[in-house]
C-alpha cells in the first residue's frame, strides 16, 4: 500500500466537504451535534488549499489534512480518511509523517469526545490538555529538537 499527500486544489471543495460529513456523521450524532449542513459549511468556511493536502493510496484519493500555523503552535485539523479506508495505518503514515517533517514546536489538534481517532492520536505521544463535552484538545511535543 502506497500511502502518498498531494497539495489540494480549489477543485477538492465540494469532494473533501462531502468526505467531512461521511466521517464526523456518527461521532457528531452521538454527541447530539449533527446538522448536516453545519457540518459541511464549516469544512467549506475554514477550507485553504495552500494548507491541505490530499492523503492518496495507492492512486485513489481517500482522506485529507490541513496543518496550520499559529505563532509556535502547529494545528493539525480536517484530518479525515474515508470510513471504508480506515483501520489499514494510513491514519498513522499520514501522522507520522506529518510529525516527522521540520518543526520545532507543538503539534497541537482537537478530536471528539468518543471518537476512535483518540486512540491514534494517543498511541502516538499526544497528551490530553483540556476537554469538554464535545471535543478533547491533545498536544504532541517533539521528543527531540531539529
Amino acid at each position: 500500500m502506497a500511502v502518498t499527500l498531494r497539495s489540494s486544489t480549489p477543485d477538492d471543495l465540494e469532494w473533501l466537504v462531502e468526505l467531512r460529513a461521511l466521517v464526523l456523521r456518527s461521532d457528531l450524532e452521538r454527541l447530539g451535534r449533527f446538522d448536516p449542513v453545519r457540518v459541511r459549511q464549516r469544512m467549506r468556511d475554514a477550507f485553504r488549499p495552500q494548507q491541505t493536502r490530499v492523503i492518496v493510496v495507492d492512486g485513489r484519493d481517500v482522506g485529507c489534512i490541513t496543518t496550520r500555523f499559529e505563532g509556535d503552535v502547529r494545528w493539525l485539523e480536517h484530518f479525515y480518511v474515508a470510513p471504508d479506508q480506515q483501520g489499514r495505518g494510513i491514519g498513522s503514515a499520514v501522522l507520522l509523517t506529518v510529525l516527522d517533517e521540520p518543526f520545532d514546536g507543538p503539534t497541537r489538534l482537537n478530536v471528539l469526545q468518543g471518537s476512535a481517532a483518540r486512540r491514534l492520536y494517543d498511541r502516538h505521544g499526544f497528551v490530553t490538555d483540556s476537554e469538554d463535552e464535545i471535543d478533547v484538545f491533545m498536544t504532541h511535543r517533539p521528543t527531540r529538537p531539529r
